[in-house]
């Protein structure tokens, strides 16, 4: 017990598990006055600091760019001739599972749908509406969300890998506090970042029991209900808790490389089997339409929607990538050892938004066809989000084993996207340690669970999506110090290497 102990910052593990016992205590207690709480809070902080979300996500992005560029883009994460920890396919299906899993699967064909059916401006159930309803899609989930998770990641990368700190989020705070992050302040700041994380975790969390429950429903006649959504996030938290004792290499690992496998052999198939050319003209032109709206939307000279619908998406989606940053980017900064500045960013920011694009063009645009021809897709989607992807199947072949194989991706995403969290919040209530001790590991892992299932008992869907966009917005303004920090690090270190490479000559 003391050899475990000794990997664990007491002050972070105590006040974290502390604080998250009041909360589900709470919603436990009151499930009314807790949504009505996270409802409550959500309007007031868009109400008056959703331009600080707006204007923050465009920052990283730049910032994150910034870094790559010239002779910056060339320092390795990790000593000079360090060597890549994991290989690119393994690199990519973990920091992608982890990072957007869930949330494709539940939205890939909801968004597109519901937007281009209720656009925010316009008539909807036309192709322009269709067309819009596709650039809002990537617009949500393409470069700004990956941006937010670059820009931490590689704060903690940098100063894990190259300068020898700890892999946590105190440390890349350290150029502009210094010895005062070993305190009080850098506690504080890993205890936002296991809200954050838990909290944002448990929004997808909930999402995924939805959608599995809904697959289930449809192939077995299973009640959706809270009761049967609880106990499938019981059932997928065991499986998680057992990944993460396993450990990166054997369990989170091998669980990503499956899943992605996976979910690329469904989109394959939606793709063949679906109005394939269809889709090939619509990816084109959706690129085509998204670069050109990217600076006028990502500053503001252009936006979708009055305030309410800014709200109920953009200004969610942005404090949910907040939300996830820490967890995202603290996961991609352990598996990203060996790789230079300019590959992490180009690879964390263009991969996977260029996958997303592709499933967001299979699923949706297929949804939007396949509904025009043949109505009821939008039907159902507007009845209940979660079946969106198993209403898409219905019209194509062999949908009972398409369906079967969405839920069951949904629940690995479930698994990959629980145990990563777990990880990640062991190492932040570990001081950054690599190798968190197995029962801080197991806590974890099963407090992500509750958390979950106490939010959706609470309020469901609203209060999910509620206290997602709560806890960004505290780690909005770290984030931000976080940028400074590393930015000040990255100057100091190419001014040292010049001045070096002047002395030599």
């Amino acid at each position: 017990m003391r050899s475990s102990w000794s990997r664990v910052e007491p002050a972070v593990f105590l006040s974290s598990a502390g604080l998250v016992l009041l909360l589900l205590v709470f919603g436990v207690v009151a499930p009314e006055r807790a949504r009505d709480l996270f409802v409550g809070l959500q309007d007031r902080i868009v109400g008056r600091l959703g331009w600080l979300f707006v204007g923050s996500m465009a920052a990283f992005l730049v910032f994150v760019v910034w870094c790559a560029w010239g002779e910056r883009g060339r320092l390795r994460l990790g000593a000079d001739d360090a060597e890549p920890d994991f290989s690119l396919p393994s690199w990519f299906a973990m920091l992608f599972s982890a990072g957007m899993g869930i949330g494709i699967m539940f939205y890939g064909v909801a968004e597109p749908v519901l937007h281009a059916a209720s656009p925010p401006s316009g008539v909807g159930g036309t192709t322009e509406s269709a067309q819009q309803a596709m650039t809002i899609a990537f617009f949500h989930w393409g470069l700004h969300a990956w941006g937010v998770y670059a820009a931490m990641g590689l704060a903690i990368a940098y100063f894990g890998h190259r300068r020898g700190l700890p892999l946590a989020i105190r440390s890349t705070l350290r150029p502009l506090f210094g010895a005062r992050m070993d305190g009080f302040l850098g506690h504080a700041v890993d205890v936002f970042a296991v809200f954050g994380t838990l909290f944002g975790l448990a929004t997808s969390l909930g999402l995924g029991a939805m959608q599995i429950n809904a697959g289930l429903h449809r192939l077995t006649g299973l009640a959706m209900d809270e009761t049967t959504q609880v106990g499938l996030i019981a059932i997928i938290t065991a499986a998680a808790t057992t990944s993460v004792v396993l450990g990166l290499d054997r369990g989170i690992r091998r669980l990503s490389e499956l899943n992605v496998a996976l979910a690329c052999g469904l989109l394959l198939f939606v793709a063949a089997t679906g109005p394939t050319w269809a889709l090939v003209g619509a990816f084109v032109r959706e690129i085509v339409d998204y670069s050109r709206a990217l600076v006028p939307l990502s500053v503001g000279w252009v936006r979708f929607g009055d305030d309410v619908w800014q709200k109920d998406w953009t200004l969610f989606y942005w404090a949910w990538w907040i939300a996830w940053s820490p967890f995202v980017g603290l996961f991609i900064a352990r598996i990203s050892r060996g790789r230079t500045i300019r590959e992490f960013v180009w690879g964390v920011l263009l991969v996977p938004s260029l996958v997303s694009f592709v499933w967001f063009t299979v699923f949706g645009w297929s949804a939007l066809v396949l509904d025009g021809r043949e109505p009821g897709i939008t039907a159902a989607v507007e009845r209940d989000l979660s079946v969106g992807i198993y209403a898409l199947l219905e019209r194509l072949p062999a949908a009972e084993w398409t369906s079967f194989l969405a839920a069951l991706v949904v629940a690995i995403f479930f698994v990959t996207s629980s145990d990563s969290g777990s990880f990640v919040v062991d190492m932040l209530t570990s001081g950054g340690h690599p190798d968190p001790p197995v029962w801080q590991r197991v806590f974890w892992a099963v407090s992500e669970g509750v958390v979950a299932g106490v939010l959706l008992v609470s309020g469901g869907l609203e209060a999910l999506r509620s206290a997602a966009i709560n806890t960004g917005l505290p780690f909005c303004v770290i984030l931000l110090l976080v940028c400074i920090g590393l930015g000040r690090a990255l100057r100091s270190e190419v001014a040292t290497v010049r001045a070096e490479g002047r002395r030599r000559s």
